[in-house]
């Protein structure tokens, strides 16, 4: 079992989820998993698609970090995980670029080198942990809890890149949910996009994704959908809240992030969880 993660929250947690940050600590620690807190630069995804040099220097100095080290790298946002993956996975077969990053490494006297393990918070849980470990950890059982797991986008696919489960099949966090003693329901669109990338471009195009998908959440029969990315956690909670007319859809079905949902199966407070932070409150 792994004791001690290089932690990576990423930009947007710190300032708009930092419940994400306390949950995902409160329930690590249960464990005794050692986060180390080293200032990190931004992994390069919101750069991704304007200058790939850039986004894999940015996400290999992270790498080249946790090789000097030695810690595998874990972060909570699907996003840093997905583009800390694909740097690897470049950097693997792409000389020319490795070439140029380490050259721009070379001003730190940082290097990238292969074997570095990158974990998402869910995947160090389930991997590292282990679901049976949490399972037998479980102090207040969250049975009659039906939830919807929102797998999300970038942790998934390419699935030959990332390797966090089966992108077509994937079974990762209902396994997860489960070992809180909730049921994870089956929902036919469970592995569709929440519409958050699309948010600043086509406002209502990204309300209607998301209203597909809280539609089809709740036919499943889930009290609650369950998160593990920033962004989506952001757009079913805090853009649900402001943006959507009120009503059922607004006070049903609650966004919760896993460790809040975890953490309470563990027996740690709402208020070290940060469930009262969230915009759409769910009370158990």
């Amino acid at each position: 079992m792994i004791s001690k993660y290089l932690y990576f929250p990423g930009c947007k947690i710190p300032s708009f989820l930092p419940q994400y940050d306390h949950s995902t600590r409160a329930v690590l620690t249960v464990f005794d998993i050692e986060l180390d807190d080293s200032e990190l630069n931004c992994c390069g995804y919101p750069v991704r698609h304007r200058h790939m040099t850039a986004a894999v220097f940015s996400a290999a100095r992270i790498l080249a970090l946790a090789a000097q080290k030695r810690l595998p790298i874990m972060t909570p946002c699907k996003c840093c995980y997905g583009n800390l993956k694909y740097a690897d996975h470049w950097l693997r077969n792409n000389v020319e670029l490795r070439r140029q990053v380490n050259n721009l490494l070379q001003s730190e006297d940082l290097v990238w080198t292969e074997g570095v393990t990158v974990r998402h918070l869910l995947s160090a849980l389930a991997e590292d942990v282990g679901v049976e470990k949490l399972r037998t950890a479980v102090v207040k059982s969250l049975s009659g809890i039906k939830v919807a797991a929102h797998y999300g986008c970038h942790a998934l696919r390419p699935g030959n890149v990332t390797q966090f489960d089966n992108p077509l099949a994937p079974t990762i966090f209902e396994n997860l949910i489960e070992a809180t003693g909730a049921t994870a329901v089956e929902w036919p669109l469970r592995l569709e996009c929440c519409g958050h990338p699309v948010w600043e471009k086509n406002g209502q195009l990204s309300l209607t994704l998301m209203t597909r998908k809280l539609v089809d959440a709740q036919a499943g029969g889930a009290d609650l959908l369950a998160t593990a990315c920033t962004y989506c956690q952001m757009q079913f909670d805090a853009v649900r809240k402001e943006h959507l007319d009120g009503g059922q859809m607004i006070e049903s079905l609650p966004a919760v992030l896993y460790p809040q949902l975890l953490g309470l199966s563990l027996g740690i407070s709402r208020s070290e969880l940060g469930l009262d932070e969230n915009y759409i409150r769910w009370e158990i």
